[in-house]
């Protein structure tokens, strides 16, 4: 029993020792890496309260982005407001939608202190497609705001990858 239990936690060490080495990490535990003074960053946007703007101000904090006022900022995120779009793919025999495409975007721009672009305006998008059940009404609402919820951390993941993607290229 104990030689069972011993060599199950070795493979369990090595394996763990394994992954770790070649370089292996969880999606969205890294951090951005940004240069310094990209960490410095002020949110303007029309519609602070929303939901995009909360889930990208706190996916940006929580990988080192520091929220600062405007004149003290380094840089500005211009973030414009979030659209979703749903329209039928296809139609089943009784002629109901049978499969939809749900689609997620917002604009977005980066301004030096300066106030010059250094980030036009990009736009951000996740598309997702689903099946419908007519029958079920209530499960695709909430199916399809779970899905809404699960793009918007996409859109955000996505232009946390455009600017890192930027800010290193440009050192």
């Amino acid at each position: 029993m104990y030689r069972h239990s011993a060599r199950l936690t070795t493979a369990i060490f090595a394996l763990t020792c394994l992954v770790s080495a070649c370089g292996f990490q969880l999606r969205g535990t890294g951090g951005t890496g940004l240069p310094e003074e990209w960490k410095s960053m002020y949110l303007a946007t029309s519609s602070p309260n929303s939901e995009l703007s909360r889930e990208l101000s706190s996916n940006f904090s929580a990988n080192g982005i520091l929220w600062v006022d405007s004149d003290q900022a380094n840089f500005t995120l211009n973030l414009g407001p979030e659209r979703f779009n749903q329209r039928n793919l296809s139609i089943n025999s009784q002629a109901r939608a049978s499969e939809f495409e749900l689609s997620l975007t917002a604009e977005f721009s980066v301004l030096n202190a300066g106030r010059i672009p250094v980030i036009e305006n990009s736009t951000a998008s996740v598309v997702k497609q689903m099946e419908n059940d007519p029958r079920n009404v209530v499960g695709k609402a909430e199916e399809i705001r779970i899905l809404k919820d699960e793009m918007r951390t996409e859109l955000v993941q996505q232009i946390m990858r455009r600017i890192g993607y930027f800010a290193t290229s440009t050192q």
